[in-house]
């Protein structure tokens, strides 16, 4: 069974990057929670969670990114959304979760890519 989804992972200066690419959903929000849970988060890292690649964003899928943010407090550590695409951006402000998480939105289309977005 495919997710719709690919996740790959690296690191910035702050901590680990999570890339998501594709769909955020029911059938894939296992894998995202699964894939957090597996990081060794340190306390004081910042996790980058960068979803520029994001297709589809729903509930279960934002439960999943709040389960990721609870698993990285727990160690300390905290959690950044960047490069989001403003149909996500507008889910996050209606849902107060802008005041939860931090959240980095997609460069404007034409506009100069940001280098490091954290």
């Amino acid at each position: 069974m495919t997710t719709g989804m690919t996740l790959s992972s690296g690191q910035t200066a702050t901590g680990p990057l999570l890339s998501v690419a594709g769909d955020l959903d029911h059938r894939s929000a296992g894998v995202f929670r699964a894939a957090v849970n597996a990081l060794a988060l340190l306390p004081g890292q910042l996790l980058t969670v960068d979803l520029s690649a994001l297709a589809f964003c729903d509930s279960s899928g934002i439960t999943a990114l709040i389960s990721g943010r609870n698993n990285a407090r727990a160690a300390g550590a905290d959690v950044a959304l960047v490069r989001v695409p403003p149909s996500t951006v507008r889910i996050l402000r209606i849902l107060g979760l802008d005041q939860v998480f931090r959240v980095d939105p997609a460069p404007a289309p034409g506009s100069a890519p940001d280098p490091d977005p954290v």
